[in-house]
């Protein structure tokens, strides 16, 4: 049997007095796990906990667009193919759990009202998320990697997208191969500045790189010493085979925990 694992972030500019709002988080990853659930539901549940908590910029604490809406994005991607995206959804408080709908669909993504229409007709919450007001450059988003006793591993992320945004804008979170990325025993998940993110394609580097030979640390620091631009504010978590969850960031200010059940 596998060791089931979880790490989870609490974003890149959170700060560190947000750590036991992450360890909680972990704590639910870890119940699950433990008692045989599966890296889908651990990955989701741990994430609903994060967007129900205010304070970070996901769910019901995502930041006001620069028109004053409040627009949310979620996505997760599992090691047996499967993927699932939701972008600039309104009136949706979780939208985790509309994109791992998706997984079991014949289409990775939806979008605004469509979206949301097709979150309607399957009975998901539609409640209005009220936001908070936005600070400069907050990248507060959340996200999860889990591994369960089987060797699956998933990887879900949500935010309300950066402050000081358009509210068409579209970040890295999403984004396959940008904010998530999931392939062949390894999870990763990025946080930060959507569009260094972005244009880094920075979680798909990572997990090649590693399944290239790197250890998976070492391919997490080459990223964001070599492929992120200067002066972007960017941290990553990251899952393998085996061992505990990793979190690295180029600020000291990224709140992130792991467990991985004992052997």
């Amino acid at each position: 049997m596998v060791q089931p694992a979880a790490v989870a972030h609490g974003g890149a500019g959170a700060g560190p007095e947000r750590q036991p709002n992450i360890e909680a988080a972990v704590a639910k990853a870890a119940e699950i796990l433990s008692s045989g659930g599966s890296a889908v539901e651990a990955a989701v549940e741990s994430c609903v906990i994060l967007e129900d908590d205010p304070v970070f910029n996901a769910g019901t604490g995502s930041v006001f667009r620069t028109d004053g809406s409040v627009l949310l994005d979620a996505s997760i991607q599992t090691s047996d193919g499967k993927m699932g995206f939701v972008i600039a959804m309104e009136n949706t408080p979780n939208p985790i759990r509309v994109a791992a709908e998706l997984l079991d669909e014949g289409i990775n993504g939806l979008t605004g009202g469509g979206a949301r229409n097709w979150a309607d007709e399957r009975g998901f919450d539609r409640g209005p998320v009220e936001g908070r007001p936005p600070h400069d450059e907050v990248s507060d988003t959340v996200g999860v990697v889990t591994r369960d006793r089987t060797g699956a591993i998933a990887c879900a992320t949500s935010t309300g997208g950066c402050s000081n945004r358009p509210p068409g804008r579209v970040g890295d979170v999403p984004l396959p191969g940008c904010g998530f990325w999931v392939q062949e025993g390894i999870g990763v998940g990025a946080t930060g500045i959507g569009e260094a993110i972005t244009r880094a394609l920075l979680s798909f580097r990572v997990a090649d790189r590693a399944i290239g030979g790197d250890g998976l640390e070492e391919s997490m620091r080459w990223a964001l010493e070599e492929t992120v631009e200067e002066g972007a504010e960017v941290g990553i978590i990251a899952l393998g085979s085996e061992g505990p969850g990793i979190g690295l960031s180029n600020r000291p200010n990224m709140p992130w925990a792991t467990w991985c059940a004992d052997e």
